[in-house]
């Protein structure tokens, strides 16, 4: 895979304001060798600036957008999948706070940026793995809610949390010196284009095939679907503005902003409508025989 761009991030770094840059740029920050707009954002006192106030702004919206429908989830007491969606809430949680440090461009200490852009990565992967947990949970091939239910649900996603999250920290504070090469170069490291940018994906995609096929298949229905079309739309865009508006936004608004900002927006509308998509499927008027729940 050598002559292929199969790994490189210097593109996507050079385009976009992603925690990874951080990991993968020898100053632990959004500059790197790969050159493009830099993001300025608001100049503070030392030279230091505060970059992308929209996007710190939207990520406190976010938290606290996440904590009310926590709450409202824990209401629905009787509802298929209560816990296991507030593990995807809390994933998204621990994302919006991460993102307020690391895509930001919070000033902070270099090693501080690069752990939490660590822990940003690390959240990404447990979070859309447990969301496609979420996709499994509505067939029932274990009773959700249990211990055995949430406590593989919890270990596996720590997995991914601890496991992404050292690989991330060790590229970017080189405790081992194994992934220095990812400096050099194209910026190419395999192992996160694969666990923060592709399995995510997997992950994402996965999810959305298994709950269209349990609203369309077994519940018979397609109302729910509006919510789960409009939540995968609404994630494309935001993925659109980040990896491919994003130049054109931060040149035009010479470093301001960038397609961070729109991807962290667009994010949040995604989640709250995956929450509602989740909350009309769980509602007590589906016709569905509890004792044989499937046909």
């Amino acid at each position: 895979m050598g002559s292929t761009k199969f790994g490189n991030f210097n593109e996507f770094c050079r385009d976009s304001t992603l925690p990874v840059c951080n990991i993968l740029s020898e100053t632990n920050n959004q500059t790197g060798p790969w050159l493009g707009c830099e993001l300025t954002g608001i100049p503070l006192s030392n030279g230091q600036h505060l970059g992308n106030l929209g996007s710190i702004i939207l990520c406190g919206v976010a938290i606290v957008v996440t904590a009310g429908l926590l709450l409202r989830s824990e209401r629905k007491r009787a509802a298929v999948g209560r816990r296991e969606m507030q593990a995807f809430l809390l994933g998204y949680l621990l994302i919006s706070i991460c993102e307020i440090f690391s895509v930001g461009a919070f000033p902070l200490n270099d090693n501080v940026r690069v752990a939490f852009s660590a822990i940003h990565i690390g959240a990404i992967a447990a979070t859309t793995w447990t969301l496609f947990l979420n996709g499994i949970v509505g067939y029932q091939l274990m009773d959700d809610g249990t211990p055995l239910s949430l406590g593989l649900l919890v270990a596996s996603s720590l997995a991914f949390l601890i496991g992404v999250g050292y690989v991330a920290l060790d590229a970017g504070l080189s405790f081992t010196h194994y992934w220095d090469s990812s400096y050099e170069g194209t910026n190419r490291s395999y192992a996160l284009y694969v666990l923060y940018l592709l399995l995510p994906l997997v992950w994402i995609v996965v999810y959305f095939a298994l709950e269209t096929v349990l609203v369309i298949r077994i519940l018979g229905e397609t109302r729910p679907m509006l919510f789960l079309v409009a939540a995968a739309v609404t994630f494309a865009v935001g993925q659109v503005f980040d990896f491919v508006v994003s130049p054109y936004i931060c040149n035009g608004t010479r470093g301001a902003i960038d397609g961070a900002l729109f991807e962290t927006l667009f994010t949040l509308v995604s989640v709250v409508l995956v929450w509602l998509f989740w909350s009309s499927i769980t509602e007590d008027d589906w016709p569905i025989d509890a004792a044989q729940p499937y046909p």
